[in-house]
């Protein structure tokens, strides 16, 4: 029988919305703050720290379509953060490198070290055991968020559209 949700379960489902559009809204701020979107943010970084990628690869570590990822591509290259290089093994294919990752390091950087560093100083108040159990449920929230997300993405485009 499954367990009936409580207002303490109901206050953490409201705690974890507010906790993602935080995050979102963060991810926006950071990359605004440097002239790009929150998608050609993640991207660039995803290149910077891989070095390079295919665009298949590209949108499905973003779960963007490969059409956005075109457009990102290029506007990661007319910016000098990212170029198109010829697949060494398909010719039909291209592998999209980053450039100038050092540059792109240190303007996106700053505020995720202060993010950091506040983050720390939250860590700190807590006790092993406390930490232990906040890590345990983080962890739990990723794989649910991986899971729900690969049924989403498993389900035909536009089945139940909105607008």
């Amino acid at each position: 029988m499954p367990k009936r949700v409580t207002s303490g379960a109901s206050e953490s489902n409201r705690l974890h919305r507010e906790l993602a559009t935080s995050v979102v809204s963060f991810q926006e701020a950071v990359a605004r703050s440097v002239g790009m979107s929150a998608a050609e943010r993640k991207c660039a970084g995803l290149l910077a720290e891989r070095g390079r990628m295919t665009p298949g690869e590209l949108a499905h570590a973003t779960g963007l379509t490969t059409g956005a990822i075109t457009g990102i591509v290029d506007r990661l290259s007319k910016a000098g953060y990212a170029a198109r290089v010829a697949h060494p093994s398909d010719r039909r294919s291209v592998i999209v490198e980053a450039r100038d990752a050092d540059r792109l390091m240190a303007i996106m950087g700053p505020p995720f070290a202060a993010l950091t560093a506040a983050m720390d100083r939250i860590d700190a108040r807590y006790s092993d055991a406390e930490r232990a159990l906040i890590q345990r449920h983080l962890r739990d929230t990723t794989t649910v968020l991986r899971e729900e997300t690969a049924r989403l993405m498993a389900k035909p485009t536009g089945s139940e559209r909105v607008a």
